[in-house]
Order: structure tokens, then C-alpha cells, then sequence
């Protein structure tokens, strides 16, 4: 079942704010504050996955590869 959550005291230009993207999205403020919220509680979810994601390739990476070995790489690569 879904809730209704209300937020009193929003500053006039965070409404306007919101308002102004909702309105670019062809949404009302209630449909893109509702796509907000999904999103910001996904947010944790995708933070663990990117973290296992992370672990994941480490752990295929023989060994540990150092920050200037990094960097040299990449300004190799950019001055080809």
C-alpha cells in the first residue's frame, strides 16, 4: 500500500526548483518528487553493488597496481 509523505517548510526556490524540472519532464511535482524519492532510496542498493563490483575486479587483478603507475600509463596514452 502506498503513503503519503508531506514536507513542510520547503524555501520557495526549491519549490520553484522542482517545479521547473517536473515541468520539463511533462510530469507534476507529485510524479517527479515520487521518481525522486524512488531514486534516492535505490541509492544504497547501487552503492553496495558498485562496491562488490569494485571487490570483484580487484580480485581478478594479480597485482596491486600503484597510483604513478597509473598516471603514466594514461599520459602515455594521451600523447600517442
Amino acid at each position: 500500500m502506498s503513503k503519503v509523505i508531506q514536507i513542510r517548510g520547503v524555501p520557495d526556490d526549491v519549490h520553484d526548483a522542482l517545479a521547473e524540472s517536473a515541468r520539463a519532464k511533462g510530469l507534476s511535482l507529485t510524479q517527479y518528487m515520487l521518481g525522486q524519492l524512488e531514486y534516492l532510496a535505490r541509492l544504497p542498493q547501487i552503492a553496495r553493488d558498485n562496491r562488490a563490483t569494485i571487490r570483484s575486479i580487484q580480485k581478478k587483478v594479480p597485482d596491486p597496481v600503484d597510483r604513478n603507475t597509473i598516471l603514466s600509463v594514461l599520459h602515455e596514452g594521451r600523447d600517442e
